[in-house]
C-alpha cells in the first residue's frame, strides 16, 4: 500500500455515505444480506480518496450496555495487512466512550476475520437463542 490508510467516522444516514457503505457491503460480502447504515456508528477506511474498507457498529436492544459489530469488511486488494483489526480496534474505543461494557459479532465460515477477532481478544460464546446459521460462531468482548 503506497499511503496511508485513514480511518473516518462517517453518517450512515447520509444518502451518499449510506450508498457508499451498500457499495462496500456488496463488494466485501456478496453472500450476505445488505444492513441498510441509517443507524449506529459506522467508519470507512480511506487510502487517499478511495474507500477501501469499513466497519458497523450498533445496539442490541435486547442487552443493555452492548454494542453489535454488525459488519465489518476489507476489499480483497486491502486484506492481510491487520486492516480489519484496526476497524474493531475503532468500534471498541467507541464503546468505551459510550459506556457499553461489551460488544459482540458473529463470523461465518470466515477463518481470516475469526483470527481477527481472536487477536483483538474477543471470545467465543454460546448466546441463550441462536440466530445465525448453523456454522457462525458468536464472538463477546468485555469492556
Amino acid at each position: 500500500m503506497s499511503s496511508k490508510i485513514r480511518i473516518k467516522s462517517v453518517n450512515g444516514a447520509d444518502e451518499r455515505i449510506g450508498s457508499l457503505l451498500i457499495w462496500l457491503q456488496l463488494e466485501t460480502m456478496p453472500a450476505d444480506p445488505v444492513i441498510q447504515p441509517d443507524e449506529g456508528h459506522w467508519w470507512i477506511a480511506y487510502q487517499g480518496c478511495n474507500p477501501v474498507a469499513f466497519v458497523g457498529m450498533t445496539d442490541v436492544e435486547s442487552w443493555p450496555k452492548t454494542g453489535y459489530i454488525a459488519r465489518v469488511g476489507v476489499l480483497p486488494d486491502y486484506r492481510g495487512n491487520g486492516l480489519q483489526k484496526r476497524l474493531l480496534a475503532v468500534c471498541e474505543r467507541k464503546g468505551r466512550e459510550l459506556g457499553l461494557k461489551q460488544l459482540i459479532s458473529t463470523t461465518y465460515r470466515n477463518p481470516p476475520s475469526a483470527n481477527s477477532f481472536v487477536a483483538r481478544q474477543y471470545r467465543t460464546y454460546e448466546p441463550q437463542s441462536r440466530w445465525g446459521a448453523e456454522d457462525t460462531i458468536y464472538w463477546i468482548k468485555r469492556l
